[in-house]
């Protein structure tokens, strides 16, 4: 397997295939430190020993779906039982997915170069890119419906809607764009992990730079809250960013090194975000981190989302689907 997108996020493939040694896993609130156990979890096992699930989107209707590494087809998670949905080609890499709100999912598809989506019937429509490579990151949908992906072949963030891709290029070759987030006004923002910045791009297509304050703090992943704040990782430095109203603030990650890969917002305020190397996940709500250890050891959290009742999905790169419930994730 090539080092690829991972690579280029920070997540280096030796540490995808190793477990990382164990690590205590606590949280910190007012009062101290506090030891959080397994309870509300549940896994779902993926129907093939060699499938490992990497991205995550929820549907409306609560219809879980996944992208599996080196395999031909999408997962899905319905009714409770894990679905497998053919695709056609191999997957590599594959980084960017989202749910439209017919319960379409969309995934960017480096291999056939392409920006694809699949229907809740499993019929696949492909939108072919003009380059003869793709290297493609993150995806993420904006409420006019366009999907927008970090295109690091073009070094461009780019908007694919009615069928036109429109390039919006970044001022370096070397940008490395990865995170991908929309706000509800249809501003685009995405992580520049090799520049250390944050670019945005208004409705109107005006695109903007903005420094990361911590050098060489790598920005990978990206969310927006129902404010407007955009929520980022900083996966060398070991920190979430927050940027809202011009202003940057750091939250540092209390366990070291934890290997941040992925980061989404909750609909009660949380941000959420996965710990591959604690084998764990990560709360941010109200300036106060919480950190949950994931019940198997070997685990490696690699994606993140969270549903409607605040069910926090993640993929385990050990080859589960995982859910902490909305009762245990809400808690105080």
């Amino acid at each position: 397997m090539s080092a690829g997108a991972f690579a280029r996020a920070g997540v280096g493939r030796r540490w995808l295939w190793v477990a990382a040694a164990v690590l205590v896993v606590v949280a910190v609130g007012v009062g101290g430190w506090r030891w959080w156990t397994h309870r509300g979890f549940e896994e779902y096992r993926m129907l093939r020993e060699t499938d490992i699930p990497t991205a995550v989107a929820v549907a409306p209707d609560g219809t879980v779906w996944f992208t599996i590494e080196l395999a031909d087809a999408i997962g899905r998670l319905r009714d409770g039982r894990i679905e497998r949905l053919p695709k056609g080609k191999q997957n590599v890499e594959p980084m960017g997915l989202a749910v439209d709100a017919e319960g379409n999912a969309w995934f960017t598809d480096s291999p056939a170069r392409a920006i694809s989506r699949i229907s809740p019937a499993g019929a696949i429509t492909s939108y072919p890119l003009a380059t003869p490579i793709a290297r493609l990151a993150r995806l993420a949908l904006a409420p006019d419906g366009a999907v927008w992906f970090a295109d690091g072949t073009t070094f461009s963030i780019t908007r694919l809607k009615e069928g036109v891709f429109t390039r919006h290029e970044l001022s370096s070759f070397r940008a490395g764009p990865f995170g991908v987030a929309v706000d509800r006004q249809g501003t685009a923002w995405a992580t520049l992990q090799n520049v250390n910045r944050l670019a945005r791009i208004a409705p109107g297509g005006e695109l903007a730079e903005i420094d990361v304050p911590t050098r060489a703090s790598n920005p990978t992943d990206v969310a927006v809250d129902g404010s407007g704040a955009v929520w980022f990782l900083e996966f060398r430095t070991n920190k979430v960013g927050r940027y809202a109203e011009g202003r940057f603030t750091e939250f540092k990650v209390p366990t070291p090194r934890a290997g941040l890969t992925a980061i989404a917002t909750a609909p009660d305020g949380a941000v959420w975000f996965t710990e591959l190397r604690a084998h764990g996940l990560g709360r941010l709500r109200d300036g106060v981190m919480t950190e949950f250890r994931v019940p198997r050891g070997d685990a490696r959290p690699f994606g993140i989302a969270v549903d409607r009742a605040n069910n926090v999905w993640y993929t385990d790169l050990a080859g589960y689907l995982g859910m902490l419930s909305a009762a245990r994730a809400t808690a105080r």
